[in-house]
């Protein structure tokens, strides 16, 4: 496991650089680095996390969407590991809902984001999957797809009046549901 504390933060350029490919998915480092991003995002109550956000530029991220204390009416999946992960094409259909970041610790934003993608990526063990995703699924992985390009929510926030800390998302949000 990555320590919660390696999570670089807003302001690192690691944060804003367009990350690699990865050539070798069975790379025993690429394997490691997949399940220690799965115990950082569990740990730190998160829905996703990239590579990028502990500082290593590659096109990885993992999508683990799950309840938690963030992330109350979050659905149920088990963490997936998507390796240069691709979108295929989107709905038309935009949608705005608020999200957070490990890497903006204390923030939300109201994002808007496509309601369904359909999306590519190689998983752990180097097949190609291509899947249908739709609501907070498909905006967790783009939001971590936002990560491999070098980019963050903020960065598609339409007005600072859809910002709020996070103890104010919990108290008019997440208690008032």
């Amino acid at each position: 496991m990555i320590d919660q504390s390696a999570i670089i933060q807003l302001g690192n350029p690691k944060l804003r650089q367009k990350a690699a490919w990865v050539e070798n998915i069975q790379d025993e480092k690429i394997k490691t680095l997949i399940d220690d991003l799965i115990a950082t995002v569990d740990q730190a109550n998160g829905v996703g996390i990239a590579a990028p956000q502990v500082a290593e530029s590659l096109r990885l991220f993992i999508v683990a969407s799950r309840p938690n204390a963030r992330y109350p009416d979050a659905p149920e999946m088990n963490p997936t590991a998507m390796i240069n992960p691709q979108i295929i094409s989107h709905s038309s259909e935009v949608v705005k809902g608020w999200e957070g970041c490990l890497s903006v610790p204390g923030i939300r934003g109201l994002v808007p984001r496509y309601q369904t993608i359909t999306v590519e990526y190689m998983d752990r063990n180097g097949n190609l999957q291509t899947q249908e995703l739709t609501g907070f699924v498909a905006r967790i992985f783009q939001h971590e797809y936002d990560h491999l390009e070098g980019m963050v929510f903020l960065d598609r926030v339409e007005s600072t009046e859809e910002l709020m800390t996070e103890a104010e998302y919990q108290q008019r949000i997440v208690n008032q549901t």
